[in-house]
């Protein structure tokens, strides 16, 4: 299996398709983690606050949204696809090195979710931005979709962060 780095050019419809399903295991990952942040909290029989709350249904909502949308864009491409197992690793490999437990709280966790998935996002619109490659895709459709993603991804960033400082 040989690696793909969002730090080189993507130069091809297989690279991009490897580097979108890396994106969708991510986002299954992001939303696995606020579901299980959820459910922890509930079996502790902790009320949660109404902000977390809403920040970890809003997390998992728009985890399994931005999911579809790169299922999309994979399934347009003229590219075999990857195998669900050797995306997994390669995520858990560069991705998944923390786990929940790993943070002093929800909070701290869910920025971390947040931050890691804005910082793939801009990374791959930069590789895809020096790349000259033509794909099956339209370019620009695929700059767009992975710009809302990103963008939506630092809008969470903001809100775990404003929701910390509230709390301090």
């Amino acid at each position: 299996m040989v690696a793909v780095s969002v730090d080189q050019r993507v130069d091809s419809d297989h690279q991009l398709a490897r580097l979108l399903q890396i994106g969708v295991v991510l986002e299954e990952v992001v939303e696995a983690r606020a579901y299980r942040h959820y459910q922890s909290l509930a079996e502790e029989d902790r009320d949660l606050e109404a902000d977390v709350e809403a920040l970890l249904e809003e997390a998992a909502t728009e985890s399994a949204r931005h999911r579809e949308r790169l299922e999309e864009l994979v399934d347009e491409l003229d590219a075999e696809s990857i195998p669900f197992e050797s995306v997994e690793t390669l995520v858990e490999a560069r991705y998944g090195r923390t786990k929940p437990e790993d943070f002093d709280g929800v909070l701290y966790d869910q920025l971390c979710n947040e931050e890691t998935a804005y910082k793939f996002y801009d990374d791959l619109i930069d590789a895809i931005e020096a790349s000259d490659a033509a794909f099956s895709l339209e370019r620009d459709r695929v700059l767009e979709v992975l710009t809302e993603i990103r963008d939506e991804e630092a809008e969470g960033v903001e809100e775990v962060t404003r929701i910390m400082e509230a709390r301090e």
